[in-house]
């Protein structure tokens, strides 16, 4: 992300910082958390450490709630992931069994934390994540970071996430969300609310693999967080489908629940045709497993030395499994290296189009999201499997659950640089640095990551902002034909529409990015209006440049912003004309404001497409 291990670590105005994480609760014990070299917690802290039974809060993690639950205490160990990976200290030599060893530290490793357990094993109460909203906003957090999601976009007033977020962005909070796990879906993405920071998921620079040797001396490269070592022997190999005494072949083959004889793998690694076969060759007491892969650009921790390849590699193990009496394999100790065409949006991520305002582009942006160290209760095992006996106090997870509190992260960083800043201004400055992405076949462009992926280091000097207030919400609610019940329901109030506000187009809004979804195969003239407030230089000029590969015509109106004081407001309108757009074809652009010495960059996208986009499965 462009930080040095030092970058926000030191203590001053990053220590007023207090991040709100609603989630599984939270180890207080872990090094990630302690509270070495901490004041007492700001002055505007209104919270309280209620954290149940055995529960001790300090000056780094100061404040703790539980709903439908005994304690805040972590119990699954998703909380204690993001909270370190949004605010965590810095702690050295941290790993996963030596996998991925170096400094852990969160975003702003001197702001503080307030926990607010709201999920636990099996579920989150839609009660529960409106009480943890309520009480954030009431204890005085600055940022939200959320790791939860629907199985599905929602209606903004059924959104429990999306009303709480509300609330907490008309008092000056941001809240960033993780964007989902159902990618590469068209129209998966679940968090699309505009007043929310909807977070995408990419990989860094690091990627952890394994490898297997087979007895032919042929070695195949497979993903795995695997930490076992097995000291260079070779063991027998053995096909899930000749190791079944009680199983059909097709049945032994996937190594369903039961299927594996124990006597017929015992010391033997087992090849498997299904994924989860893991969890039976460890209850048969295989000694590893070879297993076919389901994200190829992600690692899993195993139960047992083991790994997953493609289908490719898979049939080369075949192969050789019937090319001799006695096949046998080696699987080694899983290894980091160096991924040069980071970052990339994970195939997990969810996408967009948004499916609730086809013109709000969702997700906002991406951040690291594979392969994430951080921290974990040490009581819990780092696999679902009851038979894994290792317990550590870093893990390795991946989802846009992790990629949400690094966003956190920077918002905190942003927020500590300028603690005046409105919601719509913090999110406004991470989108408009972002670093620009590669739009690839398997990414699906700026419906995978947004503006592009999280810079840090450039967001506290953004130049320009695009602010929005909550009565802009609220017209956009009027122009969306919301009654006025549906609106009181997301904000609250006695809010209602005037007539003009019934005209107002979503796409109006005051918004970071620009899209647009037109019809197909016509031809097509769509307006932007737009708004930036300078943050900047009080004198400065902006002029604009459109940087596009499409076909798209694109005009801005005026080319040039004079500005003679800082908060200072200038309007532009940016002109796009094009035609014969294919159902779900996707063109897009970027407009960029230069002053010489800030750039300030809006994705433009346009696609075709009809009234309906596929919706997603279930996410965690």
């Amino acid at each position: 992300m462009g930080f040095n291990v030092t970058a926000s670590g030191k203590r001053g105005t990053h220590s007023d910082i207090i991040v709100g994480v609603i989630d599984t609760g939270i180890w207080p014990e872990s090094e990630s958390f302690n509270d070495d070299g901490f004041g007492p917690p700001p002055r505007k802290w209104r919270g309280a450490c209620e954290g149940g039974e055995n529960f001790t809060c300090n000056n780094k993690i100061i404040g703790a709630r539980h709903y439908s639950f005994s304690s805040a205490r972590d119990d699954l160990g998703h909380g204690s992931h993001t909270a370190s990976t949004a605010a965590g200290n810095i702690v050295k030599k941290a790993s996963f069994y030596g996998l991925a060893q170096g400094t852990a530290r969160g975003g702003v490793p001197s702001a503080r934390i307030s926990a607010y357990k709201v999920c636990g094993p099996g579920s989150c109460q839609s009660s529960d994540i409106l009480s943890a909203f309520d009480d954030a906003i009431a204890d005085g957090v600055d940022i939200i970071t959320i790791s939860i999601g629907g199985n599905q976009a929602q209606e903004f007033d059924t959104d429990v996430i999306a009303i709480g977020g509300f609330h907490s962005m008309a008092k000056g909070i941001l809240t960033l969300q993780s964007a989902g796990n159902d990618g590469p879906v068209s129209g998966s993405v679940a968090s699309v609310a505009p007043w929310i920071f909807t977070v995408a998921a990419s990989s860094t620079d690091r990627r952890i693999i394994d490898k297997v040797v087979l007895g032919n001396g042929k070695t195949l490269v497979g993903n795995s967080v695997n930490s076992f070592s097995l000291k260079g022997k070779k063991f027998p190999l053995v096909y899930g489908k000749g190791a079944s005494r009680e199983c059909k072949h097709l049945e032994a083959s996937l190594c369903y629940s039961g299927c594996l004889d124990r006597t017929l793998v015992k010391g033997k690694i087992v090849l498997c045709d299904d994924v989860n076969g893991r969890t039976e060759a460890k209850r048969a007491g295989a000694l590893g497993a070879i297993l076919p892969i389901s994200f190829e650009d992600i690692s899993f921790i195993l139960p047992l030395p083991g790994l997953s390849l493609t289908e490719d590699k898979l049939n080369a193990v075949k192969s050789y499994l019937n090319s001799t009496k006695k096949p046998s394999a080696n699987i080694l100790k899983s290894e980091a290296i160096k991924d040069n065409a980071a970052p990339e949006v994970a195939s997990f991520s969810s996408r967009g189009p948004n499916p609730i305002i086809s013109d709000i582009l969702k997700p906002d942006a991406s951040a690291p999201g594979v392969d994430i160290l951080a921290a974990f209760p040490p009581v819990l095992s780092p696999t679902d499997d009851t038979a894994d006996k290792r317990h550590v106090k870093y893990s390795v997870m991946s989802g846009t659950s992790m990629a949400c509190p690094h966003a956190a992260g920077v918002a905190a960083h942003v927020k500590a640089a300028h603690p005046d800043w409105s919601a719509s201004a913090i999110k406004s400055a991470i989108m408009t640095t972002a670093w620009p992405m590669n739009v690839t076949e398997r990414s699906e462009g700026e419906f995978a990551f947004g503006s592009g992926h999280v810079n840090p280091v450039t967001a506290i000097h953004p130049g320009l902002v695009y602010e929005t207030q909550k009565s802009d919400y609220i017209q956009l609610f009027c122009g969306l034909g919301y009654t006025a019940e549906k609106i009181r329901q997301i904000s609250g109030d006695n809010s209602s529409c005037s007539k003009a506000a019934r005209n107002t187009l979503p796409r109006d809004l005051n918004y970071p990015s620009m899209a647009a979804k037109v019809a197909v195969e016509e031809s097509f003239t769509i307006k932007f209006h737009r708004t930036v407030t300078n943050v900047g230089n009080a004198n400065s000029t902006y002029k604009a440049k459109i940087f596009s590969r499409s076909s798209l015509k694109i005009k801005v109106v005026p080319e040039a912003l004079s500005f003679k004081s800082l908060k200072e407001k200038k309007s532009f309108a940016v002109t796009i004309v094009g035609r014969d757009l294919t159902y779900n074809s996707i063109l897009s652009a970027s407009l960029v404001w230069s002053d010489g010495s800030h750039s300030v960059r809006s994705p433009i996208v346009v696609y075709g497409g009809g009234d309906e986009f596929t919706t997603p499965s279930a996410y965690n």
